[in-house]
């Protein structure tokens, strides 16, 4: 049996979290590069199987390729750090100070990394610009327009929506995260990792790094999308939403439910107490 029982998985969470911390800004950087960029992959098929296959469930279906490769890599998303490293100050092992240095490299290495294969995956669509956006390229435009433009044409009611999108986005991704800790074996974790990043894409929800591959992408292709639009109308809200969702629904959730035990002395190690006389 290769099943993890719940209480042993948030222990797992936990020394996740701590092992998570102990990496250097470097190796933040690198590894959060990486899965930037497998995330703007996994987004690239999952627009065009829906689009080659008319049904956007069968994109949905694709995407989490992404995810799990980042998972069993051992590479470092931000979402996923949202859900598990708040633990680690819960178990009194870690500050506050700690936690948003490592989130913050680890969101500038998703940055970094979600832009680059942008860049390349639009030259590869336009023939380096000289043709004009068609198929997957179009589709990447309006989707980026859906997020920013398009929230921003409603005000308050679409700053709310992308943020409550954001929230219940991050509940399922980490939930993917954590459900790869439920097995020993590869294809166990793979099977778990699967049906809550399946969910959250089918669902349409807002994720931040998908965001920081489909928004600037599509400015790149044309998308008539500013800085301003970009960031205020989505990437901030939809990192706070990430960052409640993640931490509240997931991992902190998790952990008052299942919180690891002290681990009491057995009674026969006690000294048996002898009145005095």
């Amino acid at each position: 049996m290769d099943y993890v029982k719940p209480a042993d998985v948030v222990t797992a969470m936990v020394d996740a979290s701590l092992k998570k911390l102990s990496l250097s800004p470097r190796d933040l950087l690198i590894r959060g590069v990486l899965s930037g960029a497998l995330l703007g992959a996994a987004t690239v098929l999952a627009f065009g199987t829906a689009m080659t296959s008319g049904q956007p469930f069968v994109g949905a279906l694709v995407f989490p390729v992404s995810l799990v490769m980042i998972v069993v890599l051992g590479l470092e998303l931000v979402t996923g750090s949202f859900g598990l490293l708040p633990l680690a100050r819960l178990e009194g092992k870690a500050t506050w100070s700690a936690i948003i240095a490592n989130w913050s490299w680890v969101f500038l290495g998703n940055l970094l990394g979600s832009i680059a294969f942008g860049v390349l995956i639009a030259i590869a669509l336009t023939n380096m610009g000289t043709s004009a956006p068609t198929g997957v390229a179009a589709r990447i435009i309006a989707v980026a327009e859906a997020k920013t433009v398009a929230n921003e044409a409603l005000g308050m009611a679409g700053m709310v929506s992308v943020f409550v999108k954001a929230m219940l986005c991050n509940w399922l991704v980490c939930l993917g995260v954590v459900m790869g800790m439920t097995s020993s074996s590869t294809v166990g974790k793979i099977a778990a990792i699967w049906l809550p990043i399946f969910l959250f894409f089918a669902l349409g929800f807002e994720h931040a790094v998908v965001n920081m591959f489909v928004i600037p992408t599509g400015m790149l292709l044309g998308a008539k999308i500013s800085v301003y639009d970009w960031w205020v109308w989505n990437q901030i809200p939809v990192t706070l939403g990430n960052i409640v969702g993640g931490a509240l629904f997931t991992g902190i959730a998790l952990y008052a439910t299942y919180k690891p035990a002290k681990q009491m002395a057995p009674m026969s190690s006690v000294a048996p107490q002898v009145p005095a006389e």
